[in-house]
């Protein structure tokens, strides 16, 4: 081989090698931000990582929200009516969040069970589902169409509980 080539052949393979390894960092990276979503199906029958970032997601369960009158701790139950998962959360929670209305957290599950999240999203319908939770559903052979009929069952009996403790 000559020098010229032999200088060229090293220049290349020290490129592919630095690429390489530039892509390697970038995914190793990448793994750490990602946020998988799960149901609370999936994660009572263990398919969650424990003690990693992950996103849950289904309804707030009729009476089960305490807040902490000293604190701005709030734990309540997230449910898909299939399974419940219990959240603590600990900061101020979104305007729409309330009983019978779907809700996103984000935040890392713990060895006991229960979600602490770092992050509460609400939704603004109880008739909306998001697709990560259909999938969820269909994939554990549930239907969202049920789904949705129990959400809104729940937020019938929850207004007619407002309108009575109105009066």
């Amino acid at each position: 081989m000559r020098a010229k080539r032999k200088q060229k052949l090293f220049v290349t393979l020290g490129l592919v090698a630095l690429a390489a390894i530039a892509v390697g960092l970038t995914l190793y990276a990448l793994r750490s931000n990602i946020n998988l979503f799960f149901s609370p199906v999936q994660i009572v029958e263990g398919e969650a990582p424990m003690e990693r970032q992950i996103r849950a997601g289904g309804m707030v369960k009729e009476g089960s929200v305490a807040r902490n009158p000293d604190s701005l701790d709030v734990g309540f139950t997230v449910t898909d009516y299939v399974e419940d998962l219990e959240v603590r959360y600990s900061g101020i929670l979104p305007d729409l969040f309330r009983e019978g209305q779907g809700v996103v957290v984000v935040g890392e599950l713990q060895p006991g069970g229960w979600l602490r999240a770092d992050q509460v999203l609400a939704k603004h319908d109880e008739n909306y589902m998001p697709p990560e939770v259909a999938q969820a559903l269909e994939e554990a052979g549930y239907s969202p169409e049920d789904y949705q009929a129990k959400a809104a069952e729940v937020g019938k009996r929850l207004e007619a509980r407002a309108a009575s403790a109105g009066q």
